[in-house]
């Protein structure tokens, strides 16, 4: 570290920033390693993996019910299943997945056309944290201290490290892994949520049209999307921080002009009024269309209610934000520390709100974790902004931790593939049919092949690591991100086939057709949502509710209702088939009657 009196003060009305970085230290990674490393967190699971319970069939369900059927406004308006309303009321992502089925030729599995649209919304949710993370690093405030003798970053230079920073962060949370690969609302929210993130971040460098569409986009998506709480909540507060900067900015200039001690030219561009007020515009029609709909409900589950304690409730929210938000969560505490000095100051406070508010909507939901996911975007630039400030021994302390977790977890994932495949070690061959009773591997070269060479290509990223490189701001990151993709890429290869296995309804859907066949009438009562989707898109079978004229020869039932059942059927005329049971599940049950009585 160069001693303190090779730096100067910068000349600002604020504290000089606690970034120390060298022009060395933010060269560009390359991108053709970054668009690859997208990549290999994107695509795997694409092809070859059906719809997992229950929100991913769930979501999917509503899509193809509003694709394959005639509907009427009001029911593009309120998406139903069945004649069941979507547990999450916003109906955008719905159409985006509907118009999608309509869209591609019959040959195309719809399937597969939903999840490649909602990758391309991840990607483009990476890009958007990605310029975010830029804007934000532009800033004056932001930039790393001027040394006396120069050489310290260039701000296009330090920013574009930054970004490169913040995008490897949200590769790395683990909580984006599952959750960042289904087609639900939840991932069309996080969209939604990076782009509004994006467009406030991008408002004082561009009086172009863009960061404006990335306001108007993100606010009025999220609350068409079923966070318009978190949608308002986001937008107004976002306006206002623009708002009060703009108005200490001026405040700024007008003592500045009467004190030629105190300059202002170093402060950066600030939101214009036409800024401001298109934001807040933005916010407002959210406002409206989201009251137009019905979506404005008032839906509180409190962390202290349930059937849980208080205790029990407050250890399981504390054991989600720790496991999910990992490994940035200690990085963007670390960023608030350094940079306490500079929390009024944009590039933290706006990340710091749009971050406060999924977090106090998981204490206010039952989607916590879904929730927690808007919060990801915001939380790895905060984690980015403490890479200018790390020594060189809490850098080497990530390495190593993440080196030794994430290895760790890629020899478990080969230990017990190899041992379900060849039985070998005996142990561990003997926990996966007792994990998955029925089960019967396979083997598919091509994903063994795609295994290997991801396996490899973190061997040479760990070689890369720990040799002697050229210093880079970014490179902290490297090996959380790289690991999280190697994870999720073996987990989609390997295992892809128990995973369909044990997450899908497709074992248990084709025991109902076994009993029943193929394309027949069944009756159904109680069942969720999830297990309509999944007999419809699995079985193909025509469902109808029973309380309806048309009367099927079989009928399926879940065993919550068996105590009243006997109040609703004649039992004498339906006959118990058996309970079918989905395999990885001892509570997930179905109860197949056949009707016997007269016709």
């Amino acid at each position: 570290m160069l001693p303190f009196f090779c730096f100067t003060k910068s000349p600002t009305l604020n504290q000089p920033t606690p970034a120390i970085v060298a022009q060395s230290a933010v060269r560009r990674l390359p991108r053709i390693a970054l668009l690859l490393l997208c990549a290999v967190y994107l695509l795997p699971g694409l092809v070859g993996r059906g719809p997992w319970k229950s929100a991913d069939i769930t979501a999917f369900g509503y899509m193809a019910e509003l694709a394959q059927s005639a509907a009427s406004l009001a029911h593009w308006l309120n998406p139903t299943l069945l004649g069941m309303p979507a547990e999450i009321p916003g109906p955008l992502p719905y159409w985006i997945g509907a118009l999608v089925i309509r869209a591609v030729p019959g040959w195309v599995d719809p399937d597969l056309a939903v999840r490649a649209i909602f990758a391309l919304l991840l990607g483009l949710t990476f890009t958007a944290t990605w310029f975010a993370t830029y804007y934000l690093a532009r800033m004056p405030q932001a930039q790393s201290v001027a040394f006396a003798f120069g050489g310290e970053a260039r701000p296009k230079d330090y920013a574009r490290a930054i970004g490169d920073g913040g995008l490897l962060a949200l590769i790395a949370c683990l909580g984006l892994a599952q959750l960042g690969h289904e087609t639900t609302p939840a991932l069309a929210q996080l969209f939604f949520c990076a782009n509004l993130f994006y467009g406030v971040s991008a408002l004082p460098y561009h009086r172009r049209i863009m960061p404006r569409i990335g306001c108007t986009v993100g606010v009025v998506g999220m609350a068409l999307s079923g966070a318009p709480a978190m949608s308002l909540a986001l937008g107004a507060g976002a306006t206002l921080l623009a708002a009060v900067e703009r108005g200490l900015r001026q405040r700024a200039e007008r003592a500045a002009a009467q004190n030629v001690y105190a300059p202002v030219h170093n402060l950066g561009p600030t939101y214009s009024s036409a800024a401001i007020l298109w934001l807040a515009g933005s916010t407002a029609l959210a406002a409206v269309l989201a009251a137009a709909l019905g979506l404005l409900q008032w839906h509180v589950t409190l962390l202290g209610t349930g059937h849980a304690s208080l205790f029990v409730n407050v250890r399981n929210w504390i054991k989600l934000l720790i496991w999910f938000t990992w490994p940035v969560w200690p990085l963007a505490l670390w960023t608030l520390w350094r940079w306490r000095r500079h929390l009024g100051q944009r590039h933290v406070a706006l990340p710091l709100w749009f971050v406060a508010v999924p977090l106090a909507a998981t204490l206010t939901t039952s989607f916590a974790d879904r929730s927690l996911l808007l919060a990801l975007p915001a939380l790895a630039v905060l984690a980015a902004f403490a890479l200018p400030t790390f020594r060189r021994s809490a850098a080497a302390l990530v390495d190593w931790f993440t080196l030794l977790f994430f290895s760790g977890a890629a020899v478990f994932i080969w230990a017990y593939w190899i041992a379900m495949q060849t039985g070998i070690p005996p142990r561990m061959a003997a926990s996966v049919p007792r994990l998955l009773p029925g089960y019967v591997p396979s083997l598919s070269w091509t994903a063994l092949l795609l295994a290997l060479a991801a396996t490899l290509a973190w061997g040479w990223l760990v070689r890369w690591r720990t040799g002697h490189n050229r210093p880079a701001l970014w490179k902290t990151l490297v090996l959380p991100a790289g690991g999280a993709a190697l994870c999720w890429a073996l987990l989609m290869t390997l295992w892809l086939s128990a995973l369909n296995y044990a997450r899908s309804y497709a074992p248990q859907v084709q025991a109902v057709i076994e009993h029943v066949g193929q394309p027949v009438c069944v009756n159904e009562l109680a069942l969720s949502p999830a297990h309509v989707a999944a007999l419809r898109f699995h079985g193909g079978l025509n469902l109808v509710a029973l309380d309806t004229d048309k009367k099927c020869p079989w009928l399926l039932v879940t065993p919550v209702v068996i105590t009243q059942l006997h109040d609703i059927i004649n039992l004498e005329y339906w006959r118990l088939i058996g309970t079918l049971r989905r395999p990885a599940s001892d509570t997930d049950d179905l109860l197949l009657y056949q009707y016997t009585g007269p016709k």
